[in-house]
């Protein structure tokens, strides 16, 4: 089994390329700002996933989710402003950020407890 077949790297990725073509259509100021900044905080996600997975030891594994969890917040504060800014109006991203989430959380939550027992 490779970081490939975890779920939660799996969606993580469906987020960062929908990312990507949520963002396709912002305006071209925005192309070093927000768009960039959404992106890489999306993509930074499942690699933070995938190296965490790769360290071998529960304890790194757990502080690179840790990392990602801090970028899938950085994104969604960034998906919250760029509604407010008028640059989304679907719910999509809102919706996988969340989803993202609740698996990444399930996730460090298993790991946690296997660190107590």
């Amino acid at each position: 089994m490779t970081f490939r077949d975890q779920i939660s790297w799996l969606k993580a990725i469906e987020l960062a390329v929908l990312t990507y073509h949520e963002t396709a259509d912002f305006p071209s100021d925005e192309k070093y700002g927000l768009r960039s900044q959404m992106r890489r905080a999306a993509s930074s996600i499942p690699s933070n996933l995938a190296e965490g997975y790769g360290r071998g030891g529960r304890i790194e594994y757990l502080r690179f989710i840790d990392i990602a969890m801090g970028s899938l917040r950085e994104l969604q504060t960034q998906i919250e402003i760029s509604k407010r800014l008028g640059y989304l109006n679907s719910e999509t991203l809102e919706i996988a950020s969340d989803e993202v989430g609740k698996v990444i959380f399930s996730v460090r939550r298993t790991l946690k407890l296997k660190e107590t027992n």
